[in-house]
């Protein structure tokens, strides 16, 4: 234990290097699960080696399986992505292979005291992008190194010099010559390495830290011809000496170190060996001069064994979904093996890592640095939380002094009036602060930090209201349909008349600090804007004014019908008609301002910054066109309005004269409204792209983006696809400052043919677009998915057929528009995904954390799709009100200010909050009612839930449930699951 203890503090670990916390994950479980519970009985001493060529000691039981191990190793690592790793030994026929982590560990190692195992990489992926953990990437460069050291990774002068720079700049920093070639002197990472010295110092690096460096030694590694490849010697039939190896693509043929074939696992059809002869059975090919079934011989049996396992193992992890299900035990006999490939596929891996990678982050957490949180040692950790404790004791029992003491003073008479009492208890309830001090981040119900993909973040203690509170409310007020629709109309107007200062007040006092704005465009700015401010804000003193009469809380001396709203609308839409010339100028200001930015960096600067701050939740050009939306929203409450009301009533006349009146405006309007949508739309999606320009042209319409796995030799890979009316774009998601999405390949779809091909390639969900020029194999995720992306798909090859006119690229670079015979090969070369040139733009962009929530990143995370019909229908359905929320563990009800709008949901304390302070994207969730077995017995309840979050809403009537749960369904895009909506 003494020389542990030595070598470890002389060696650190890998994850010391980052200072990972030691709770952070454990690769191979799910969220929520513990580590399998370990076997009891005698115990064995198992040493691993990790890749920094440290030593730990495991004590496991003798009946315990490999995964036990594996699973210690990945805790003692923090290490969530393990699943790209295993551990190898040499067995007892000095062979070396894997442990197998369904058996257990004493029936495959026979003598644990003598053995070593090695923690090392065993699936190694085609881009480095897909490995989302730092400390995965660490991992995986010291894998490089000892692969470089040992001679294994084999290439040229030039390429290993550049590999041993990005290693020294990770070891010793910045480049100063004497240093370095100390450094060189005294640490040897290649072979020959003094004849390549000076090199490598020319090679040396400036200006990257340590994980930087080992991003590049990964980028200029994984292009390499034996990046990755273990060789496994064999013979072919005429006797002549070869290796194969196996890759993410599939199997590898080798003479020396040079590959002279492949078969991809597209071609392969079966793999099997007979005795040390190993077979690979290929699928039909008229074009091919292969044999159906090839045959190699290998050294023996055994040899032939573990490489047809390491081929099982690499096809299930980079092609399967999901772990194969195990085969059903034979009654009597078995034929053949029984071993399956056991663990997460990399799918599954990058899925899970997808959905916990937001939650290390609070939900507003720009000021601060998990790298500093990490890099703190770990008795300075304990010492703080020590410190924690001791404050929370001390607030505890300071709370207990106050509130014994406010109650003595009650008692006593000597307190404050009941109406100083009621405005003390708005500052504090329960023991907590409201306001501004409920803004800092507050822990989830279960403990964990939030992902701001998955849960708000609100602390549930907030303002909770009892059953009595809640029943004496319901009867103070009225209960009348039209009194609740009414409501909403208030209740909206008051969000909208907010997102109008903001333009108004906020952007245009901005823009008037700065040179570079046209003065054109300020002036165009302010006639749209001000007289539409001004007239809504004296709209909503009536409708306040109105429902407080409704309602019966004030002027009750005061004689008269007030529970009506037809004729405070129709006095007002009057108003508003008058207005339509600021209307129409909403579409020119979106161009207008475009325009500039473009013209003016600074002004693009500016307008990025604005979006940054808090109170601008949604881009600004969605602010400038909410006055059309509005038009919208005012029709359809009339509309329900109308149809709640009999002809009798004295405001249906009212109700109808408004509603025709807004039927009229809106067409006036809806031409311009439909081109402005679709080309702000168009303007987003600009900034989510990397590798495209001129997006944004008036011929141009958007149709549907979304996630789809794209099938190529390197397995199925996730692609974000964007279809528009003449080009389909694929992307994938780089490792960048501005979370963009890098442009790969465009398809025309004049020409297009789609046709479903599951049987075809046995993926489920699948089907091929073919073009001219080449033909792309895809999956969905779900049968509805596939459905809408074809049907659209059709939709809009149809569109581009009947367009005249020749296609235009949308590529920024010319060399990105490819020759056919490019085309037809790139299934097999998208090397350039997430390069270096991509990877160095993480530096320095201060719109990482803002470009990260957008609707085309919650579509990527939860793998999911969006079309211009579900933007329609969300602009539609926007929606803000109270709402009473609950946990799915907690047990009071929160009262929230919530605002539906771009497929979010945005929590406040109060409608008079000025930014929102929390927000739940809603694509993905499904909307449905609680389950008798949840036990909320309460009416109007409606439910959001996702994978394990699940988020109860109660409303106060039945026409405030239905609007809610018909909105939440729009945004969220998924039809209405309630029988009596």
């Amino acid at each position: 234990p003494g020389t542990r203890k030595t070598m470890v503090e002389q060696e650190p670990t890998a994850g010391h290097r980052l200072g990972a916390p030691d709770t952070l994950g454990i690769s191979t479980l799910e969220a929520g699960q513990k580590p399998p519970a370990v076997p009891s009985g005698r115990r064995a001493a198992v040493r691993v080696r990790m890749l920094d060529d440290s030593e730990e000691i495991f004590d496991v039981s003798q009946r315990a399986s490999g995964k036990v191990l594996f699973e210690m190793v990945c805790a003692h690592l923090n290490l969530i992505e393990g699943d790209y790793f295993g551990l190898e030994f040499q067995d007892h026929r000095k062979m070396t292979v894997w442990l197998d982590l369904l058996k257990p560990i004493m029936k495959q190692i026979r003598r644990p005291k003598h053995t070593v195992l090695r923690f090392v990489v065993k699936f190694f992926p085609p881009d480095h992008g897909q490995l989302m953990e730092e400390l995965t990437r660490y991992l995986f460069a010291l894998q490089i190194r000892q692969d470089l050291a040992t001679g294994r990774l084999t290439c040229t002068d030039s390429s290993a010099a550049l590999l041993v720079s990005h290693i020294i700049q990770s070891e010793i920093g910045d480049f100063e010559e004497t240093q370095c070639r100390q450094h060189l002197l005294n640490n040897n990472y290649i072979p020959d390495q003094m004849a390549l010295m000076d090199k490598i110092m020319d090679f040396h690096h400036t200006g990257h830290t340590p994980a930087e460096s080992d991003y590049q030694l990964l980028e200029v590694s994984r292009r390499l011809e034996m990046y990755g490849i273990r060789l496994h010697p064999a013979k072919d039939r005429e006797g002549t000496k070869l290796s194969l190896a196996v890759a993410h693509t599939g199997v590898l043929v080798f003479q020396g170190h040079t590959r002279i074939n492949s078969f991809n696992w597209s071609k392969v059809r079966k793999l099997s060996f007979k005795r040390k002869r190993f077979l690979i059975k290929l699928r039909p090919d008229l074009n091919s001069t292969y044999q159906d079934t090839l045959e190699f011989v290998m050294a023996s049996r055994d040899c032939c064994k573990v490489f047809w396992k390491i081929c099982v193992e690499y096809h299930a992890f980079f092609r399967l979904f999901e772990e194969p299900k195990p085969k059903p035990k034979p009654v009597l006999f078995s034929r053949g093996s029984s071993f399956r490939f056991s663990g997460r596929t990399q799918k599954q891996v990058m899925d899970y890592v997808k959905e916990t990678e937001f939650k290390k982050l609070p939900f507003d957490s720009l000021d601060f640095s998990l790298s500093l949180f990490l890099s703190l040692s770990r008795s300075i950790f304990i010492y703080l939380s020590i410190l924690l404790f001791l404050s929370l004791f001390l607030f505890l029992f300071l709370s207990v002094l106050i509130c014994l003491s406010l109650y003595l003073f009650h008692f006593s008479g000597s307190f404050l009036s009941p109406s100083d009492g009621a405005g003390l208890s708005v500052s504090l309830v329960n023991g907590h602060r409201r306001g501004d001090e409920l803004n800092a981040t507050i822990p989830s119900p279960d403990g964990q930090q939030p992902s701001p993909l998955t849960s708000p973040l609100l602390n549930d203690a907030g303002a909770l209201r009892t059953d009595d509170e809640e029943e004496n409310r319901r009867k103070r007020f009225p209960t009348d349909k039209a009194y609740f629709i009414a409501k909403e109309l208030l209740t909206t107007e008051r969000t909208y008349l907010k997102d109008l200062e903001l333009i108004t007040l906020t952007f245009q006092s901005v823009l008037s600090k700065e040179e570079c704005v046209p003065e054109s465009l300020r002036k165009l700015l302010k006639s749209s804007f001000e007289p539409l401010h001004t007239y809504h804000s004296d709209f909503l003193k009536e409708l306040e004014q109105r429902l407080a009469l409704w309602e019966g809380r004030s002027n009750a001396h005061i004689k008269g019908d007030y529970q009506r709203i037809g004729d405070v609308m129709l006095k007002n839409t009057q108003a508003l008609k008058m207005l339509t010339a600021q209307l129409q100028k909403h579409a020119e200001c979106v161009g207008e301002l475009e325009k500039a930015c473009v013209a003016s960096r600074r002004l693009a600067s500016v307008c990025r910054d604005f979006e940054l701050q808090k109170a601008c939740y949604v881009p600004v050009n969605v602010f400038i066109l909410r006055p059309l939306h509005r038009l919208l929203h005012y029709k359809q409450i009339l509309e329900r309005l109308c149809k709640h009301y009999p002809a009798t009533q004295p405001d249906f006349r009212d109700s109808g004269t408004v509603n025709a009146q807004l039927i009229e405006l809106e067409a006036v309007l809806r031409d311009s409204m439909l081109k402005t949508d679709n080309y702000q739309r168009l303007l987003e999606l600009q900034k989510d792209l990397l590798g495209v320009e001129g997006l944004a042209v008036p011929t141009r319409e958007f149709i549907r983006l979304g996630c789809l796995s794209k099938l190529s030799g390197k397995g199925l890979q996730q692609r974000m696809f964007f279809l528009f009316s003449d080009v389909l774009l694929y992307t994938s998601r780089g490792i960048t400052a501005s979370n963009q999405f890098k442009v790969h390949g465009q398809l025309p779809l004049r020409g297009m043919t789609i046709r479903e091909s599951e049987d075809e390639w046995g993926v489920p969900h699948c089907f091929t677009l073919v073009t001219p020029r080449q033909s792309l194999v895809v999956a969905a995720s779900s049968i509805s998915e596939m459905e809408k992306w074809m049907e659209d798909l059709k939709m809009a090859v149809d569109l581009a057929e009947d367009c005249s006119g020749p296609a235009t690229s949308l590529l920024t670079n010319s060399h990105d528009v490819k020759s056919p015979g490019e085309w037809a090969s790139e299934v097999e070369s998208e090397d350039d995904l997430g390069g270096s040139r991509t990877s160095l733009e993480r530096h320095g962009n201060s719109s990482a954390h803002h470009r990260g929530n957008t609707t085309v990143h919650v579509c990527w995370h939860r793998n999911t799709s969006v079309s211009m019909l579900d933007f329609s229908i969300a602009t539609e359905n926007q929606l803000s009100g109270n709402l009473l929320r609950k946990f799915k563990n907690s047990n009071g009800w929160q009262k929230l200010w919530v605002v539906f709008t771009n497929f979010s949901l945005f929590f406040y304390k109060t409608h008079q909050d000025e930014f929102p302070l929390a927000s739940l994207p809603l694509l993905g969730y499904s909307v449905t009612v609680p389950a008798e077995s949840e036990n909320i017995h309460k009416d109007y309840v409606f439910k959001l839930h996702f994978k394990s979050h699940i988020y109860y809403f109660r409303s106060e009537s039945e026409y405030s449930f239905e609007r809610y749960a018909v909105c939440a369904c729009g945004q969220t895009h998924t039809r209405v699951l309630f029988k009596n909506i």
